[in-house]
C-alpha cells in the first residue's frame, strides 16, 4: 500500500509507449483492496477512466506541435467505471473494432477518483492486444 503511481487531484493521464504497435483489445486497471489499506478506505482510486488512441505519429522533436496535433486527432477506445466494490484488479474492453489497427501509443485519462481531494492513486495499468 502506497507505492503507486500517484497524481495530484481527482483528475490526471499518463500516455504509455508500447513496445511494439498493438492491436489493443483491452486495459486492467487494479488498485489495492480496502483491507489491505491502512487507513481501512480507497478512496484514491480511479473511478472514471477513458482510453484514447492517437491517429497522428508525433515526433520528438516537434513534441509541443506534436502535443498539440494529437489532441486534435485523438480517438476514444473506451470509457469505464473502476469499481471499489468489486474485485481490485478489473479488466475492461477496448472498442478497437471501429479502428482495426495497431498502435504504438495509449493514453489514460482518469477523470474522477472516488472521494479524495489531494492526489489519486493508480496501482498497476495493464495494455491487453495483439
Amino acid at each position: 500500500p502506497g507505492n503507486c503511481w500517484a497524481f495530484k487531484g481527482h483528475q490526471g493521464q499518463v500516455v504509455i509507449r508500447l513496445p511494439a504497435r498493438v492491436y489493443l483489445t483491452a486495459i486492467t486497471v487494479q488498485h489495492i483492496t480496502k483491507d489491505a489499506s491502512p487507513s481501512g478506505t480507497i478512496i484514491s482510486a480511479p473511478k472514471d477512466i477513458a482510453v484514447f488512441v492517437s491517429l497522428l505519429g508525433t515526433s520528438d522533436g516537434d513534441l509541443a506541435l506534436g502535443e498539440v496535433r494529437a489532441r486534435e486527432e485523438e480517438t476514444l477506445l473506451g470509457m469505464f467505471t473502476y469499481n471499489v466494490e468489486k474485485d481490485p484488479v478489473q479488466t475492461f474492453p477496448l472498442k478497437n473494432m471501429l479502428l482495426p489497427r495497431a498502435f504504438s501509443h495509449v493514453k489514460i485519462l482518469v477523470k474522477s477518483n472516488w472521494g479524495n481531494p489531494w492526489y489519486t492513486c493508480i496501482y498497476r495499468v495493464k495494455v491487453h492486444g495483439k
